[in-house]
């Protein structure tokens, strides 16, 4: 049988080689997805971890200046090992149109926050609180007692705080300090300006800038006042200071907030008639100490601040009122008492006379009061 001759065609050869290219073909396609594949995976690996929340590690607080773009925060927080990676969180700033609203400050922020967390946070500037101080002004603390307590809490030096309170300069601009006047009898120039109150001070704070807040909480507090009270404090012939002074003293003799107005009362019923006011807070003062008892040689003290001697409201407040002895004293109750005296029983309250034969008669009751609780006769 005659069998075919191999030709120049190739056609024998060719048939052989077919199926060996397709499959070549075929695996240079799949090591190429594989390649491709692999490349995706490695992005996406390399994605998901640069985005996933740092370690778990300490607090640590990161100064956002004003000015600063979200990128230079981004960088900052990869350097305190806030975030993994500050390039891909750009680009999720980005993805989640943030990065905007960041507000200056310093925060406490710590590896393991999530991105989402961290920017809440910068978004709504929850910022570290600064480090604070704090300091009570009682209601009729002098300035001495306010300096003493300071020194004693080790928040100032009293001899730089009774300074400062006596240096004309400060505060320059306050309009509630325009009545002080300078004849040189005031024993401190801002007695009965710096209002008692709780204050929260940053630690850094000066002297003077406590002083200087001081005196605006009084300016802020006098806006609490009912509206005209300037005409009604001008229609009594009172200057600011007057007044403050008036206040200083129902601070000082008042225990029982509903005797404020009727003790405020008293001492302008006595300035009508020209009487001394012989307030004994005003001796206390004097003397620069507070007794329990003031002795008869007490009153005798010379110094215009003893309203027992001189005539007329001392030179200035002897305290710092509350806001209460300020209404007090622009609003006093009309009466015709011109005397009062401690009732001695632990209440606080006076018993008030018209004439001094009714007021003798109230200081032997109080005596009497004062001896059944076991006390004794003070000078009256």
């Amino acid at each position: 049988m005659d069998r075919p001759m191999k030709g120049t065609d190739g056609y024998s050869s060719d048939t052989s080689l077919g199926p060996k290219k397709g499959r070549i073909t075929f695996w240079v396609i799949v090591v190429i997805i594989l390649l491709l594949l692999a490349g995706c995976g490695a992005v996406a690996l390399y994605v998901w971890n640069g985005l996933r929340p740092a370690p778990e590690g300490e607090a640590k607080r990161v100064e956002i200046e004003r000015g600063m773009t979200a990128f230079q925060v981004a960088d900052m927080m990869e350097q305190q090992g806030i975030i993994r990676n500050s390039f891909l969180f750009k680009y999720y700033l980005r993805y989640k149109d943030e990065g905007n609203k960041f507000q200056a400050g310093i925060y406490e922020l710590h590896p393991g926050m999530t991105n989402d967390e961290i920017v809440a946070k910068l978004n709504a500037g929850e910022t570290v609180k600064p480090e604070t101080i704090r300091f009570t002004v009682p209601e009729g603390y002098s300035i001495l007692q306010m300096a003493e307590k300071l020194d004693k809490e080790k928040l100032a030096d009293k001899e730089e705080f009774l300074r400062l309170v006596d240096d004309p300069k400060l505060p320059a601009d306050s309009s509630v300090l325009q009545s002080i006047p300078k004849d040189g009898k005031l024993r401190y120039r801002l007695e009965g300006y710096l209002f008692p109150e709780t204050y929260e001070f940053p630690k850094d704070s000066t002297l003077n800038d406590m002083i200087v807040r001081m005196v605006s909480e009084l300016e802020r507090k006098l806006n609490e006042l009912p509206e005209g009270w300037k005409e009604k404090m001008a229609a009594r012939g009172l200057n600011f200071h007057q007044l403050m002074t008036v206040a200083s003293l129902v601070e000082r003799e008042v225990v029982v907030d509903e005797e404020r107005a009727l003790v405020a009362g008293v001492i302008y019923n006595r300035l009508a008639k020209g009487m001394l006011l012989q307030i004994d807070a005003t001796v206390q003062y004097a003397l620069g100490e507070q007794k329990e008892r003031l002795l008869y040689k007490d009153l005798e003290i010379d110094d215009p601040y003893n309203t027992y001697k001189y005539e007329g409201l001392p030179p200035g407040p002897i305290a710092s009122p509350s806001l209460a002895s300020i209404e007090a004293a622009l609003y006093p109750a009309k009466s015709d008492y011109l005397f009062y005296v401690t009732k001695k029983d632990g209440s606080g309250e006076h018993l008030f006379a018209r004439t001094f034969e009714e007021h003798e008669r109230n200081i032997e009751e109080s005596n009497r009061t004062a001896k059944r609780n076991g006390g004794g006769e003070g000078a009256q």
